[in-house]
């Protein structure tokens, strides 16, 4: 019997796809007719000398093609391409996972429908008997090829594109989140090391101020001491040596004068460093807080990306499963296919005889 069904009519070609029809309301959208790759078969009719493209999902035949010396078969990008089936008043579209694949099949369709032409120059009228007879004939499933085991059916690619993208958003965020990490515990550092150096400025300005406050307090002692003693000889109204001496002492007053007037301001300068150093303090909290913020973000990152991964290793796994179960289902099918186009075969020819 399955002689006689490849007498009848074989596959040729086959390959695998993603397969869409134009959406026959706007003429310019693509409607998916599959949920995954499928496999798309060139199939030759012996005895009709015609050449049909047949894909199934499921049960179902979402191509059955008739090739005609009319047909043209158009790429419209690197990896996609399209003809239009007048009979079926309709547009497919196949969308291949390489390049490669879609030039095969771009040569294997100029092939047929060569072919075609060819046949139907040739053999008209046994076309028309042979069409007539089919169509008296009950109609079977038309035959999908399964290539064996190493045709696997993949999940939609839309699922795939969603996973991805969510586990490389999630990826962003968290890198983004490292960097700013990255630059918080950098500007900890800077502000920390400000901090210890204006620490230590700041301890031995303090030190500085209490030893200059005993110098103060002993050059105004001084200061007075020498005041008083230029009173005292302001008061005995001594010529010569005292005028000398009177000088001295003047002059050494404004000597401790000016020094008086550099510590001040030293000890003004150091007040407001004093300030500068809390406004420090202040600036290294808000960092500290923002650093913890950070980290919370980045463990909450961290969490997200995990459930994704397992969310996706679930998904994988359940994938596996699916396609396991799909394959034994379609192997089985296409047994019963086989049984049941042998069968129309055989009634075929019990109806000839």
């Amino acid at each position: 019997m399955f002689l006689h069904h490849r007498e009848r009519e074989q596959p040729i070609f086959s390959t695998r796809a993603h397969v869409f029809q134009i959406d026959p309301t706007t003429k310019r959208n693509w409607i998916p007719a599959s949920k995954h790759a499928v496999t798309v078969s060139f199939f030759y009719d012996a005895n009709r000398n015609a050449y049909r493209i047949i894909s199934l999902g499921g049960t179902k035949a979402i191509i059955n093609c008739t090739v005609t010396p009319s047909m043209t078969f158009t790429k419209t990008s690197q990896k996609f391409g399209q003809w239009a089936d007048s009979r079926a008043n309709t547009v497919y579209g196949l969308g291949f996972a390489t390049e490669q694949q879609l030039h095969q099949f771009s040569e294997k369709f100029k092939e047929v429908k060569d072919a075609a032409r060819l046949a139907r120059e040739k053999s008209q009228d046994k076309e028309l008997a042979n069409t007539a007879l089919t169509i008296a004939a009950p109609q079977s499933p038309p035959l999908m090829c399964v290539n064996g085991p190493e045709d696997k059916l993949f999940r939609s690619q839309s699922a795939d594109i969603t996973l991805a993208s969510e586990k490389e958003r999630i990826k962003k965020m968290l890198s983004e989140g490292s960097i700013c990490e990255i630059n918080l515990e950098a500007e900890l550092f800077t502000l920390q090391d400000s901090n210890s150096k204006l620490v230590a400025a700041l301890h031995e300005a303090n030190a500085n101020v209490e030893q200059w406050k005993k110098q103060l307090a002993a050059y105004q002692g001084e200061t007075e001491r020498l005041r008083e003693q230029v009173a005292e000889l302001e008061t005995h109204g001594g010529q010569g040596p005292s005028d000398l001496l009177k000088d001295e002492l003047t002059q050494s007053l404004e000597e401790l004068e000016a020094l008086l007037k550099a510590k001040d301001e030293e000890i003004h300068i150091l007040q407001c460093k004093k300030a500068e150093y809390h406004e420090m303090e202040n600036e290294r909290d808000e960092a500290i807080l923002r650093l913890r913020e950070m980290e919370m973000r980045s463990s909450e990152l961290e969490r997200r990306i995990q459930n994704t991964e397992q969310n996706l290793s679930n998904s994988l796994e359940d994938r596996d499963r699916m396609d396991a179960e799909i394959q034994r289902a379609i192997e089985i099918l296409d047994i019963k296919i086989f049984d049941l186009n042998d069968l129309r075969q055989s009634l075929v020819k019990l109806l000839d005889k």
